[in-house]
């Protein structure tokens, strides 16, 4: 296929890549030029304005950082007014319920479609091909979609066609992983105190009562404090906490260990640590433990 691609961070890399290795032709924006040369070097196209990679081929894509970002990319800089009638809009970012509403009625109102497609899991799954995709919009869209879902993910998580139900689904998987990196931040804190080594409660948890990718990933991060290897900053770590605080309020869903996940992440930002990976939620928690 022929896609446009807006958005070449970390994890908007990793997925033009693995577009690029199944042999899908991608044109890509980028607001900073030298972020988009290594994907130029692998075989994509650069354009010179987000209305160019809109109108660039089958579909565009944006895999943007934060809502103010999807917001100027597409209301104020082009996107919606290049899109065409049909065209359909692929929103691979966490952003959300409110601007996923404000963008469903736009696209809507042009006659255009919008796919909800965050992604689960760190930019080096996705560049391994084990991340997944959740999904969701018009199933027609959500069908010409599957041949990038595939190149990009192992699996995709279907959750209906209504857009929000994707960010949805991402949202509610933020909360429960930010919850438990609170608790494991809390858990070596507390062995800590004993003389645990914290090896030995990382295996605890990663051969023992929790032996799962995600306590391993984030639990070995903790024991060896390398917070600057970064997968997701801890300042998006922050936003993802608001998201799904921001999502419980709208449905009046109590989530009061959300705001534990979020007063942490506050505590590492206004300690300088927002551009270290959100798992420094445990330095923060050794912080406030006396450990450092």
């Amino acid at each position: 296929m022929k896609v446009g691609f807006i958005g070449t961070g970390r994890m908007g890399q990793a997925m033009v890549r693995r577009l690029l290795e199944a042999g899908h032709d991608v044109g890509i924006y980028n607001r900073t030029p030298e972020k988009a040369k290594p994907l130029a070097e692998a075989g994509a196209r650069i354009v010179a304005s987000i209305a160019d990679a809109t109108r660039y081929g089958d579909l565009i894509y944006t895999m943007l950082a934060d809502d103010a970002a999807l917001e100027d990319v597409v209301f104020r800089n082009g996107l919606l007014d290049s899109l065409p009638k049909g065209g359909i809009h692929v929103c691979a970012g966490t952003h959300g319920i409110p601007v996923i509403r404000r963008l469903k009625q736009a696209h809507a109102e042009r006659g255009q479609l919008l796919v909800a497609a965050p992604m689960m899991g760190r930019p080096e799954l996705v560049s391994a091909g084990t991340a997944g995709v959740f999904a969701s919009g018009p199933a027609g869209a959500v069908a010409k979609c599957k041949p990038l879902f595939e190149a990009i993910s192992r699996r995709t998580f279907e959750g209906g066609a209504d857009p929000e139900a994707a960010p949805a689904m991402k949202i509610a998987n933020n909360f429960v992983l930010g919850c438990a990196m609170e608790a494991m931040g809390e858990g070596f804190a507390l062995t800590r105190k004993y003389g645990v080594d914290t090896s030995v409660f990382y295996d605890v948890m990663t051969d023992g009562l929790f032996n799962c990718s995600a306590y391993k990933v984030y639990g070995k991060i903790m024991v060896d404090e390398s917070y600057s290897k970064v997968g997701q900053m801890a300042v998006l770590g922050l936003k993802d906490a608001n998201l799904a605080l921001e999502a419980g309020h709208i449905a009046s869903v109590p989530l009061p260990s959300g705001n534990v996940w979020r007063d942490r992440l506050i505590g590492a930002v206004a300690h300088g640590d927002g551009d270290k990976d959100w798992a420094v939620m445990a330095l923060e928690q050794a912080r406030a433990s006396g450990l450092a």
